[in-house]
Parts: C-alpha cells; sequence; structure tokens
C-alpha cells in the first residue's frame, strides 16, 4: 500500500512539474509573434454569398485583391510578402477568401469544388501564414496529386481545401499552449464547412485533416459539424478527454509519426488566468478512442510529403475507404 501510495505521489510530482514547466514555457519564454512587423494591405474583398453560381466571381475577386496587396507590400519594402501574394493573384489560383493584412489569411481550393464529390479540408498548425504559406500549399498539392491520380483511375471527384483562415499562434508562444487562438478560429471553419455544402449542394463528404495546433481548431469546432471524417495528425491534444467528448458524428482518426518530437508534449490541462494551458489526452493513446492509423518514421512536418504511409493512409480517409487503412 505503501509503495503504491509513493508510485502516485511520484506521478503527481511529475505531473505538475511537466505542466510547470507547460506554463513556464506558455509565459516566460519570449513571444516569436511578438516583433512581427504588419505589413499593410487593403481590406479584403466585397464578396457577394457563396454558392455554386458566384464561385467564379469570388475567385476573381479575390485574386484581384491579392494583386492588390502585392502592389502595397512591395511599397512598403516588404519584398518576401509582395511575392507571397503575386503568387496568389495569378490567374489560376481559385480563392475563396484572401486577406492579406498582419499574418495573413487565405483559402485556397485546388480542383473542381463544384463537382466535388469528396473534399478534403487542411488546418495548419502554427507559425503559418502568408509569409509560410507556400509550405501549406505544397502540403495541400501532394494530397491533391493522390487524389486526382485516383480520380484519373476512376475514383471519385475530388477537391482540397487549403484554410489558413485563422491566426495560428508561434510555435514558441503563450499562445500555442493555450485554446484561445483554437476558440478563435473554430466559428471560422465552422463557417467554411457551411460555405462548401452551399457550393456542392450538400452533396460532397467532407474530411478535415488537423496538423499539430490545427488539431485544436478541429476540436473546438467538431461538436455537430456535419463532416464525416476528422483525421488529426501530429496532435499535442484536442482540449477533450476522448474521442466521443468531440460530440461529433464524423469518424475520428490520429496518427503520429515515429521522429514527431509532439510525442514529448506532456499531454495534461490547467485552467490559467482564465484560459486552458495544454490539450489533454494524447489522441493517440487507447485511452483517447480514436482509430490510430500508420504514420511511417516521418517528423512532425512530413505527414503530407509524397510516397509516404501517412498521406496514403490520409488520401484513404478522404475517398471513404477506411477498410484500406493501415493501422498504426
Amino acid at each position: 500500500m505503501g509503495r503504491a501510495q509513493g508510485y502516485r505521489r511520484r506521478a503527481g510530482r511529475w505531473r505538475r512539474a511537466a505542466l510547470a514547466a507547460l506554463v513556464a514555457a506558455a509565459v516566460v519564454v519570449p513571444l516569436s509573434g511578438a516583433g512581427r512587423p504588419r505589413v499593410p494591405a487593403p481590406p479584403p474583398a466585397a464578396l457577394p454569398p457563396l454558392g455554386a453560381a458566384t464561385l467564379d466571381v469570388v475567385y476573381a475577386a479575390n485574386r484581384a485583391n491579392a494583386a492588390q496587396a502585392a502592389r502595397t507590400a512591395a511599397a512598403h519594402h516588404a519584398r518576401h510578402r509582395a511575392a507571397a501574394d503575386r503568387a496568389l493573384a495569378a490567374p489560376a489560383r481559385r480563392l475563396l477568401a484572401f486577406d492579406g493584412r498582419g499574418p495573413g489569411r487565405v483559402t485556397e481550393v485546388l480542383g473542381d469544388l463544384r463537382r466535388a464529390e469528396r473534399v478534403a479540408v487542411l488546418v495548419p498548425g502554427s507559425d503559418t501564414g502568408l509569409d509560410t504559406y507556400g509550405r501549406f500549399r505544397a502540403a495541400a498539392t501532394a494530397l491533391h496529386g493522390q487524389l486526382a491520380a485516383r480520380a484519373r483511375a476512376g475514383g471519385p471527384r475530388t477537391a482540397v481545401v487549403a484554410w489558413l483562415g485563422y491566426e495560428t499562434p508561434g510555435t514558441v508562444s503563450t499562445a500555442v499552449a493555450t485554446t484561445g487562438r483554437a476558440e478563435q478560429a473554430a466559428p471560422r471553419l465552422r463557417a467554411l464547412v457551411a460555405d462548401l455544402r452551399a457550393v456542392t449542394g450538400g452533396a460532397a463528404r467532407v474530411a478535415l485533416l488537423c496538423h499539430s495546433y490545427g488539431s485544436v481548431v478541429c476540436g473546438r469546432a467538431a461538436p455537430g459539424l456535419p463532416v464525416d471524417d476528422i483525421a488529426l495528425v501530429g496532435s499535442p491534444g484536442t482540449g477533450a478527454d476522448s474521442a466521443a467528448a468531440l460530440r461529433s458524428r464524423a469518424r475520428i482518426w490520429a496518427a503520429r509519426g515515429g521522429d514527431d518530437w509532439v510525442e514529448h508534449v506532456p499531454h495534461l490541462d490547467a485552467g490559467l488566468f482564465g484560459t486552458t494551458v495544454g490539450f489533454g489526452t494524447d489522441p493517440v493513446s487507447p485511452q483517447f478512442g480514436a482509430r490510430v492509423f500508420a504514420a511511417g518514421d516521418g517528423g512532425h512536418s512530413d505527414y503530407f510529403r509524397p510516397a509516404t504511409a501517412s498521406l496514403a493512409n490520409l488520401a484513404r480517409i478522404v475517398l471513404g475507404e477506411t477498410e484500406a487503412v493501415t493501422r498504426g
């Protein structure tokens, strides 16, 4: 009995120490986002209500706004931002939303959204903004390539939506250890799903693919959300104790690569100064209750890398091929 009590006391001390370290990282470490320059940009374009009939008008208006933002950024000698905005203004880009102010937001479609039978929405994690959008788009492009190949072989028509629809936290910042940014982002993600249903007539099946802090956003948006699958990759937690606690009709999936540092993040949560620090139960643990799938030996940024087990399984999830998903 004494030995068991001693073990519990040591475990309790470890949990408190881990939580203290997490809080210290959230409160003491200098903020990476605090010194980010705010690049001037025009306000977002005025858009008509989104639907199949207005989709091309929306795309064109957002491209024009991105071109204007590029000129403004160039005039203020923000050359990197100007180049990023200019790329988004190219005629082939399909932008459901664009806001060049501050870190920036953009929602981009790869594929034919009107005709899509399956839609994948990528939700990014920390340190994603217009200045780093290229790497996020590369993940969406890799998935789109995998899905398009299946469509050419007779599979369902698909579209991929790269949703940078919120101000992501910096990897080293107070915000990355709390649910605050996710709570702000969740209504926007829910609105996006409603927009997708408006464009597709509600016929398309939707999967959310949520990376890192993006899984906290998906966890906050999940209750009652009309999506078919939610896949959590490289997740520090969702803010929920279990898959059932997400209160979603979707299938809940989770995976973590063998070399992903997020494995070492303490899976704890506590109230602090009116917010929640930490994100609770590990989504790949048995007690969370997700469908754990294989992600190979990759690191935190490798889930959408071409020719990986994780990308192949994410494509199967989007396509509804649940029996073909290899388990972790």
